[in-house]
């Protein structure tokens, strides 16, 4: 008789589990085709309103580039006209300095690389901007850490 209930408890257990897996995973084959219809639906969704944030901001680039160049024909007309019409105290407050002319374009050959002001103690000495600018020449650390390791040692010695 225990044999026998043994069995039919683990058959009512098998029976028990095998339902509850069921409904737990739900993964069945249409659902799964359901999901990855919606996932490609979502990808191509997304790459349309990535084309559509690019070609908004190539829209936005070319009416700013046009409205500069308005603004700038509005200002030569207005500077020319107040050359033309205006005394030369109100021209000169009106047209650009030298040194001010936002809206002409700058010469290649005026444009330099920044320049290397860091203090050298010799004419020989590499700048701040140099790759091995405060590095121990013999294994490459910085000076600072090569002077803390051999105080370290001194104190260490003693």
């Amino acid at each position: 008789m225990l044999w026998l209930t043994g069995i039919v408890c683990l058959a009512v257990g098998l029976v028990a589990g095998l339902l509850i897996a069921r409904r737990i995973s739900g993964s069945s084959p249409a659902k799964v085709s359901e999901l990855e219809t919606r996932i490609q639906e979502l990808q191509r969704h997304h790459a349309q309103y990535r084309e559509n944030v690019s070609d908004h901001f190539n829209t936005t680039a070319e009416l700013v580039q046009h409205m500069t160049e308005s603004y700038r024909d509005v200002y030569q007309h207005l500077a020319g006209g107040a050359q033309d019409l205006c005394t030369e105290d109100v021209a000169s407050k009106l047209l650009p300095a030298a040194e001010q002319t936002m809206f002409y374009p700058a010469d290649d050959d005026s444009l330099e690389p920044p320049k290397d002001y860091a203090p050298k103690k010799a004419p020989g000495q590499s700048g701040a901007l140099a790759e091995n600018f405060g590095l121990d020449p013999d294994n490459g650390q910085s000076k600072e850490k090569s002077n803390k390791n051999n105080n370290k040692q001194t104190v260490n010695d003693d």
